[in-house]
């Protein structure tokens, strides 16, 4: 169905939503006070660090760093699309979705998606009229057929070739989708890829949502992606993971996870189509956590030089945490000179498979690189060996493979397992980056505004009770603006939750902040959170009154105050004395 799904829709949908039955399907939860608690569905953690809290609607998991309301969970959580889980929550509820303008017939709520459709026409037709990148292509060694099942196209070195595509009307949604950059002075805005054979990324479901772009005009930026947008978070999506699973039509035996578009491309055409590249950044746990939905076993492949090994180092640490059951990661290390596209042309797919087959295994790679940092060869050594080896042993869950690392870590410290466990059961010491000093003004003005604003969403029914809301908006205290706006919203709305405010404020700063502040549970009673939210803008009135006093007296040292500036200073000193 075509059209725009209703704001007020997607509200009532989630005050009809009860997040503790919601996740609780999913994840088994336990009273804790005012809140749930249990294990965290994202990392397979064993002390219970997952909060629901049926007072906000929302859920916190500190292991993840992963919180939202309802349908934040479902994306997270079931990996949908902002859409997808609007249309799941509804029909728990036994809700059709309706649609705005319903003759539409393309989705408003995905006019991004729309425009990045206009420009993989745009850039597959510019491919096509284009002979020099065509020659670049068949250079390289892609075929026509490689090209058009990757959806390969060419962006011209100009600054309006997409652009002009778009009216007025639409030109905002190719900004939101990265495709264009807005002017820093205004006026039209421009085309961010110029010079550049255009990758295309997809989602789960084969839809465009971002690009990557190779120059060819000898730009000094090679290979260049789009920026962060509501479709494309780097940390999570893979290039060719779409395409790996239409080769397959089956659960993947293997991923090989590379590091270049090229490489992707040129390892499918050699008929090595389970291979995917990260988007220009490390291998996040985002990552391999979508790979294990796919596998069980997980190849890294990287060069064969000091980069490389860096490289595989922390892909190792991110995949520790996520070792469990049959899951399996391994390591295959490069030719010096050669990367996947040019070793695959050079020595043919039966090498390069056979490359895959006696790729390392991660323990055999964790300990082959930790007696290289401290030989064993020595007690002293063996000791080092302990120290470095024990902070990655307790990063990864109880289970078989835990056990068995432990044996191996054991064997080549020449100690007894017991020992090694024991001493990796202790907690490690962390240290936290001192904070800057603030001046006690400030820093007890913010504390105010948070106390407020976390009693504010604990009880949203407080909005009814704060007063001079006017006069907080228009005072320049950082934090203020949240705490006015967030009272705006639950006066006009009396019986929404916290959830339904961070839903009217996704994807956006104040958010980030609201998000912060809900993170921390409160433990006061009814009572004492109104207690707090009167306190707390009481101070901050008398706060904003002083500060005008004092600028009034300091006008009038230099000059003569109006008629009404004294009356208004008399008036806050009666106040203040009050």
């Amino acid at each position: 169905m075509s059209g725009r799904i209703p704001d007020s829709f997607i509200q009532d949908l989630l005050a009809r939503t009860d997040i503790l039955e919601l996740i609780g399907a999913r994840v088994e939860l336990k009273r804790a006070g005012k809140e749930w608690k249990g294990c965290s569905p994202f990392t397979h953690e064993k002390t219970p660090s997952f909060f629901v809290s049926p007072t906000k609607q929302m859920y916190f998991d500190f292991s993840s760093g992963k919180n939202g309301n309802a349908i934040g969970f479902l994306m997270e959580h079931d990996r949908l699309s902002f859409v997808d889980a609007v249309e799941a929550l509804a029909q728990m509820a036994g809700l059709d979705v309706p649609r705005e303008g319903g003759h539409v017939d393309r989705l408003v709520l995905e006019g991004p998606l729309d425009a990045l459709a206009v420009a993989q026409r745009h850039f597959r037709d510019q491919l096509r009229q284009s002979p020099d990148s065509q020659t670049y292509l068949r250079e390289r060694g892609v075929t026509a057929e490689t090209a058009k099942a990757f959806g390969l196209g060419f962006a011209p070195d100009r600054w309006d070739a997409l652009a002009a595509h778009f009216t007025p009307a639409t030109l905002a949604h190719a900004v939101s989708a990265g495709l264009l950059i807005e002017r820093d002075g205004g006026g039209r805005p421009y085309d961010r890829f110029r010079g550049r054979i255009m990758f295309p990324i997809r989602d789960a479901r084969g839809r465009v949502i971002a690009y990557g772009g190779r120059t060819v005009i000898k730009d000094p930026a090679k290979y260049l992606n789009s920026p962060e947008t509501p479709l494309f978070h780097k940390g999570r999506e893979l290039y060719g993971l779409f395409e790996a699973k239409a080769a397959r039509k089956a659960a993947l035996p293997h991923v090989l996870v590379v590091e270049g578009y090229m490489d992707v491309v040129m390892l499918h055409q050699a008929g090595i189509t389970d291979a995917v590249a990260t988007l220009g950044t490390a291998t996040t746990r985002d990552h391999l956590q979508r790979l294990f939905r796919e596998t069980t076993k997980v190849i890294f492949c990287f060069d064969g030089d000091a980069a490389g090994g860096r490289a595989a180092w922390r892909a190792l640490e991110q995949a520790l945490p996520e070792l469990h059951g049959a899951r399996e990661c391994r390591f295959m290390f490069l030719p010096q000179g050669h990367d996947p596209d040019s070793l695959i042309q050079a020595e043919g797919r039966d090498a390069f498979e056979q490359r895959i087959k006696d790729a390392t295994p991660l323990s055999t790679y964790l300990i082959e690189t930790l007696t290289e940092q401290a030989p064993t060869t020595s007690i002293e050594g063996r000791a080092r060996f302990v120290a470095l080896a024990q902070p990655h042993l307790r990063r990864v869950p109880e289970g078989p493979f835990k056990s068995l690392l432990t044996d191996a870590l054991a064997a080549t410290a020449r100690l007894s397992a017991d020992q090694l466990a024991d001493d990796a059961t202790a907690p490690s010491v962390v240290t936290t980056p001192a904070t800057p000093k603030r001046s006690g003004r400030a820093s007890g003005q913010t504390l105010i505004i948070k106390g407020a604003l976390r009693a504010l969403l604990e009880r949203p029914a407080l909005a009814e009770r704060a007063q001079h809301v006017e006069a907080f908006a228009a005072a320049a205290l950082p934090g203020l603006n949240i705490l006015t706006r967030a009272i705006d919203y639950f006066q006009s709305h009396p019986n929404a939750t916290a959830a339904q405010l961070l839903e009217s404020w996704r994807d956006s700063k104040e958010g980030e902040a609201l998000m912060r502040v809900m993170a921390e549970p409160s433990l006061l009673d009814d009572d004492a959170l109104a207690r707090e939210f009167d306190d707390a803008l009481d101070k901050l009135w008398r706060g904003i009154r002083r500060s005008r006093y004092t600028d009034l007296l300091n006008a009038s040292t230099t000059r003569s105050l109006s008629g009404a500036e004294q009356q208004e200073l008399g008036t806050i000193m009666r106040e203040l004395n009050a």
